[in-house]
């Protein structure tokens, strides 16, 4: 099978495209000029050039493909010029598959995510059928996912064969970034978490979201969403997991949401809009962080066979991944 995959140098796309290969998929794999190619190094496939900004300049990379998994997206809790994050995931995933259609394109999974996802502040465990609307979604990373979900829904109502995946949180090595989650961890590695809020995220192994997107192809029904998560944690619980992995002390302060938005408004106004660099706490993250994002993954364990395991494992191979990439200090041996 010919698979036209985008995102494949990214955390999630990387470890998809190495599960394809691994099965003898002929990849076709989207890189920008700008990419770091490191994660799609040993991975069997013909690269090509292009940028969802200019969908256009992916037509020749679809033509002639079985599949379309289209996995990129601009994940960022924080961007000086939102217009650009709608531009590439609303208007990118509307022209990728305008594309797809015109060209014959026989079966396409699309990478959605669980922000898309209608969440309580009580910790209520949602899932793909919890009402939700637009106006729900905190962000312009979650309104853009939001409405590129829907142009996805319409064009599998419209008859094109689009199935819709919505991981969680996804953890494992090769976060290159890393990603907002990817740098929770890198904090905590580098003893820049010194106190923490009352949220909670649901984790899921990278790996078995990778498996789940390879599966989606064969036995994903069109036009249906599948969650794809892993174990419901709060914030508390996770560093308190990490520092029984590392030994380094999880975090014993709980400030109030109050205390942290004034914090990321400092943050956003001092390092992002003063000096232009990405801040460490976002207002869009500590709003987000109201809600806890406890889903459930049960219908793509019985439509899909996806697997819900420990998250342990995950949280590990992320923590020697970063040690051993530079992001943090190395273990510390004792003696």
């Amino acid at each position: 099978m010919k698979i036209f995959l985008t995102g494949a140098t990214g955390f999630v796309g990387s470890h998809v495209a190495r599960k394809l290969a691994g099965q003898g998929a002929d990849l076709r794999l989207l890189v920008r000029k700008s990419s770091n190619l490191a994660n799609i190094e040993g991975i069997r496939g013909e690269t090509v050039v292009g940028d969802l900004l200019k969908p256009e300049s992916m037509r020749s990379a679809v033509q002639g493909c079985d599949a379309l998994m289209h996995v990129a997206a601009d994940y960022r809790l924080w961007v000086k010029d939102p217009a650009t994050m709608y531009a590439a995931n609303v208007e990118g995933t509307r022209g990728l598959l305008r594309l797809a259609g015109e060209e014959g394109v026989r079966r396409i999974v699309y990478t959605s995510s669980v922000a898309t996802m209608g969440f309580k502040s009580d910790g209520t465990i949602v899932d793909e059928t919890t009402p939700v609307s637009l106006s729900d979604m905190v962000g312009h990373y979650k309104r853009s996912k939001f409405m590129a979900e829907q142009v996805a829904i319409e064009a599998a109502r419209a008859g094109q064969p689009v199935v819709l995946l919505n991981p969680t949180t996804p953890i494992g090595a090769m976060d290159l970034k890393p990603t907002p989650t990817g740098r929770i961890i890198v904090d905590f590695l580098n003893r820049k978490f010194p106190a923490y809020v009352d949220t909670g995220l649901n984790l899921v192994d990278v790996t078995e979201v990778a498996a789940t997107h390879v599966a989606a192809l064969e036995v994903g029904r069109f036009g249906e969403r599948y969650i794809l998560g892993g174990e419901n944690l709060t914030l508390k619980q996770i560093l308190d997991k990490m520092s029984a992995i590392t030994g380094l002390p999880s975090p014993s302060i709980k400030v109030p949401h109050a205390v942290a938005m004034i914090f990321a408004c400092f943050d956003e106004l001092i390092t992002g809009r003063m000096r232009g660099l990405e801040p460490r706490a976002t207002v869009e993250a500590v709003r987000m962080g109201r809600k806890k994002m406890f889903a459930s993954s049960a219908k793509a364990q019985r439509e899909l066979g996806f697997r819900i395991v420990p998250v342990y494992s995950a949280l590990r191979a992320a923590i020697d991944w970063f040690r051993k990439n530079g992001y943090a200090p190395p273990e510390e041996k004792t003696r």
